[in-house]
């Protein structure tokens, strides 16, 4: 279970995270997050699926380890022909769905 120390307390992050939810503010910025979220999950789940280092599966791409250690951690904006060459190297299709409301 994760927690964090805010001041003298410590706090479970699921705690934290229900409590944030029910502020309208937070809960719209972090819904306005959801795509880039889906995005990082499935990335990271694709690739420790296969047991793949971010150094071999860079190596497959044609890239370096750095770069896909940013997309990870949301420091980037995959272009649809990196998640082509990312679905490529890890022997898998690329699909992209929209949901409705």
């Amino acid at each position: 279970m994760k927690k964090m120390i805010i001041g003298k307390d410590t706090i479970r992050f699921e705690d934290l995270y229900k409590k944030w939810m029910k502020n309208p503010n937070i809960k719209r910025e972090y819904d306005k997050l959801q795509p880039d979220f889906a995005v990082i999950r499935a990335i990271i789940r694709a690739r420790a699926d296969r047991g793949i280092t971010q150094k071999e599966l860079a190596s497959r791409i044609g890239t370096k380890q750095s770069v896909i250690s940013r997309l990870e951690v949301g420091g980037a904006n995959p272009s649809v022909a990196f998640l082509k060459k990312f679905a490529q190297a890890l022997q898998t299709r690329l699909e992209i769905n929209f949901t409705p409301l």
